[in-house]
C-alpha cells in the first residue's frame, strides 16, 4: 500500500474547513432565531406602576 500525500494549496482548499464552520454557525443561528420567534410568549397582565416622589426631582434653570 502506498501513501498518498495531498498537496492542496489552492484557495478553495484552504477555505473549505472554515467556510463549512461559518455556514454551519449561520444555519444554527437562523434556526435559533426562527424557533425563538415561533414561541408564543404571553403578554403581561399585571399593570406596573411606580410613584416617584417630587423630592427626587431637581429644578434645572
Amino acid at each position: 500500500m502506498e501513501f498518498q500525500r495531498k498537496n492542496n494549496n489552492s484557495i478553495t482548499g484552504r477555505l473549505k474547513g472554515p467556510l463549512v464552520k461559518i455556514i454551519f454557525i449561520i444555519i444554527v443561528l437562523i434556526g435559533f432565531i426562527y424557533a425563538l420567534g415561533s414561541i408564543n410568549f404571553p403578554a403581561p397582565n399585571k399593570k406596573i406602576e411606580k410613584i416617584i416622589p417630587n423630592e427626587n426631582f431637581k429644578i434645572v434653570k
